[in-house]
């Protein structure tokens, strides 16, 4: 058993501007209290107004840096001039104050007089190298010392860069990685401490050689970043985009002082546009609402965004703009729409193989400097831009051959690592679990100071595989339904491959299973084109059927004879979250956006989320409370479609039970979940389905219909609302007239959804809202 004489249990972060303040609500997201400490204002009485400003702005952040806003409770703002001594407390220090060297060293001067022995000490600094900061402290300061830089947002951003110096002791940097990663929730990627680290070398670089291509070729912003977003697996911000979000200053900073720090062939120089732009015009972006782009609005008050016309420098209303090249690819797969993209012909084309092999070239030639493992240089692209593929994946997608071909054929010197896969015939990077160096070697794929599950490569085998889904031996006797289709819609494969697990698990003796996925997303909930294409048909006999067999496979992740435990992440919507609320224990990741939300197409919830939520609350009250709370807090859970913004509030709305798991890391929840399925397996006995559930009758039918009533004639609802709110209020009222003391099955108010949901799917109101979504991905309000 490995001893750590390093734990992370309190925090303190020295600088409470925009990232301080946001990576201490992180900190409290996930559970760990922190002090937020900044300079005195003079002249104002409040000695701790900036840090208590910091959470201020977190708490009014959009997005919202915290998960919850009860959480920013545990930040304790102070000052350094009062409070410096309350740094003995902290087992973690950050420090996101000004960019300045000497700054930071007379900052860590005072820390190391307060600190204690056993506290790891950070710097957020984004271009300051982190053994300069630390020069003439001590030596056990020094050993205790490793650059942390957090990504803007830090809440959504995964990346985190872990920086160690030569003095960082190895058990700090592993101790730190663990905890950034499991506690956290953020991606590690272990960087050399080198001007820019990782993600901003190589990312400032692309950007940089971005503007100088698109000048070359005639391009327009909104053209390049249509051609560098997500046709290329990219961040919809793409490139401009993502200059104007990061502030076209702090782009020329950095560029500014890696052109300093690095060799003469790595060209960071700016072009004249871009540098009239921040240093004549002093449009930088979102932060002074010019830059690339313009939000205005116009006469209707509707937001309008601008582009910059390069020439002119004037901005135009350019509408959505199309291009060819990527149109022609856009419904094709990742793969092909790179290839495709990467040999385009025309100006288009050329751009996009200049962008794309400076990137090939300068990531392969900071392979070894910036980190020393290939992954980590992927990852950082990934995590940190959004990208799908990092440039060596990207690599792998083309052809390592093809792409050294065309690098050559361009005149470039191989960097060395591109010249030992050039002379060894290698084709990829990653094959299987090997990869190789910087210096081009074959090595084993692994992570060397915490472990990433990736389930793809740790899974014994594929039990049985349909096109939508698969079952997965996790190992250690744990099944895994594992859904794969567009958004995890849920249609007959999904339904099955539940059905098969559960048949598995029996004949072959598993402890149980786990629902989850390696996806965007959990689920967005059902196939709605198929549903609309069977009730404009009329096929009102298969469409029963079928929702008497999503209620049956929704709740057999009750009523099953093992336990089953669902890992939900990102959208769990509509059946996504009506399968996760009857499992037997829910693993969700922090960032899991879950509700009911048929109302918006004009539906209920039909697989036992009615059902299961009026359980829920009516199970909440106390011997002799009324019923009709609960019943108006399902109503108004499902009759307004409200769908969590985290996790946290996810417990708080009632999707998740109080013995139910947050992760930070949504890498972790299928390790973690699997563990709940083992700690549940021995002597698991089987869940029957209630009996007794007490219900109002008429009483409540009356209670919501005043309501809807009210809604109405206000404004917040309208007709057509209305009208599928009286049938969720049947259902929930428990269809037993006015009977107020009657106790109903679970099967009885499934029976009740069923109906309600083929009552409302035969209406005109329900098609049409149904139509209008598939079209344009937003409610329909008739």
């Amino acid at each position: 058993m490995r001893i750590q004489p390093y734990r992370i249990q309190r925090a303190a972060v020295i600088g409470a501007g925009v990232m301080g303040a946001a990576i201490a609500a992180q900190l409290a997201n996930a559970g760990i209290p922190v002090t937020l400490l900044d300079i005195v204002l003079p002249d104002n009485p409040d000695r701790n107004f900036l840090a208590k400003q910091g959470i201020q702005r977190a708490l009014k952040a959009s997005p919202a840096a915290f998960m919850d806003p009860s959480r920013a409770a545990l930040i304790t703002p102070g000052n350094l001039e009062d409070d410096l001594k309350k740094l003995r407390d902290a087992d973690w220090i950050l420090e996101a104050i000004i960019e300045k060297l000497d700054a930071k060293r007379d900052l860590w001067a005072r820390v190391e007089g307060v600190a204690k022995k056993t506290a790891i000490i950070s710097s957020n600094s984004s271009g300051i190298p982190m053994h300069l900061q630390i020069e003439g402290r001590g030596e056990d300061f020094q050993r205790r010392f490793v650059g942390a830089h957090f990504f803007n947002p830090p809440r959504y951003l995964h990346l985190l860069e872990v920086i160690p110096t030569p003095k960082t002791d190895p058990e700090v940097l592993r101790t730190f990685s663990e905890f950034a990663d499991h506690t956290l929730g953020k991606g590690v990627v272990v960087a050399n401490d080198v001007p820019g680290f990782v993600a901003n070398r190589i990312g400032v670089y692309g950007i940089i050689r971005a503007m100088k291509h698109m000048e070359r070729a005639g391009l327009t912003p909104d053209e390049v970043d249509g051609l560098t977003g997500p046709a290329l697996g990219r961040a919809k911000s793409a490139t401009f985009r993502t200059a104007d979000l990061s502030g076209l200053d702090i782009i020329s900073h950095v560029a500014g002082d890696l052109g300093k720090a690095t060799p003469e062939d790595e060209d960071f120089s700016l072009t004249d546009t871009f540098r009239k732009l921040v240093e004549e015009k002093k449009w930088l972006g979102d932060k002074t609402g010019s830059g690339f782009y313009k939000k205005t609005k116009d006469e209707r008050g509707k937001t309008k965004i601008l582009s910059l016309n390069l020439d002119t420098l004037e901005y135009e209303d350019r509408g959505k703009v199309s291009v060819p090249a990527v149109e022609a690819v856009k419904s094709q797969p990742l793969a092909q729409r790179v290839k495709a993209l990467y040999t385009a012909e025309g100006k288009e084309g050329d751009f996009l193989r200049g962008v794309m092999n400076d990137g090939f070239w300068y990531a392969a030639k900071m392979a070894g400097h910036v980190s020393d493992r290939l992954q980590d240089i992927d990852n950082a692209l990934k995590w940190g831009f959004g990208w799908e593929e990092g440039p060596f994946e990207t690599m792998d997608t083309l052809g390592v051959q093809t792409v050294i071909a065309n690098l050559e054929a361009e005149g470039r010197t191989l960097p060395p690592l591109l010249q030992a896969v050039k002379d060894s015939g290698r084709e990829r990077f990653y094959m299987g679990e090997e990869t190789v160096t910087p210096s081009g070697e074959p090595t084993k794929y692994e992570a060397p100071y915490f472990i990433l599950t990736d389930l793809k490569k740790d899974a014994t085998k594929v039990i049985k595989k349909r096109a939508g889904a698969s079952v997965v031996d996790m190992g250690d006797g744990v099944l895994l339904v594992e859904w794969h289709a567009k958004m995890n819609a849920l249609g007959e494969d999904q339904l099955r491959a539940v059905q098969d697990a559960h048949k598995l698990v029996g004949e072959m003796g598993y402890a149980g299973l786990v629902l989850g996925n390696q996806g965007e997303n959990f689920s967005a909930g059902a196939n709605l084109p198929l549903v609309l294409a069977q009730a404009q048909a009329e096929e009102w006999d298969e469409l029963d059927d079928q929702i008497k067999q999503f209620q049956q496979v929704t709740t057999s992740m009750r009523f099953s004879p093992h336990p089953t435990v669902a890992a939900p992440f990102g959208l769990a919507l509509g059946g996504g979250c009506e399968f996760s609320i009857h499992a037997d224990h829910i693993v969700a990741s922090a960032e899991t956006y879950m509700g009911l939300v048929e109302v918006g197409v004009g539906l209920i919830p039909g697989g036992g989320g009615t059902k299961e939520m009026l359980l829920r609350f009516t199970d909440q009250l106390q011997p002799g409370q009324p019923l009709l709370p609960a019943v108006q807090r399902a109503f108004e859970l499902i009759g307004t479609a409200k769908v969590s913004t985290s996790a946290l509030e996810a417990r708080k709305l009632g999707f998740l039970r109080d013995h139910d798991t947050v992760a930070m890391n949504k890498n972790r929840i299928l390790e973690e979940a699997k563990r709940q399925v083992l700690a549940l397996a021995p002597g698991y006995v089987q869940p029957t389905p209630r009996q007794d559930i007490p219900v109002m009758g008429d009483a409540a039918i009356a209670a919501v219909k005043l309501a809807l009533y009210g809604m109405t004639e206000g404004g917040y609802a309208t007709k057509y609302d209305a009208e599928v709110g009286k049938q969720l209020a049947r259902v929930l009222s428990g269809g037993v007239g006015n009977n107020r003391n009657a106790k109903v099955s679970e099967q009885h108010l499934l029976d009740l959804e069923r109906e309600a949901f083929l009552t409302l799917l035969g209406k005109k109101g329900t098609q049409d809202r149904i139509a209008h979504m598939l079209k344009t991905g937003k409610p329909l309000r008739n």
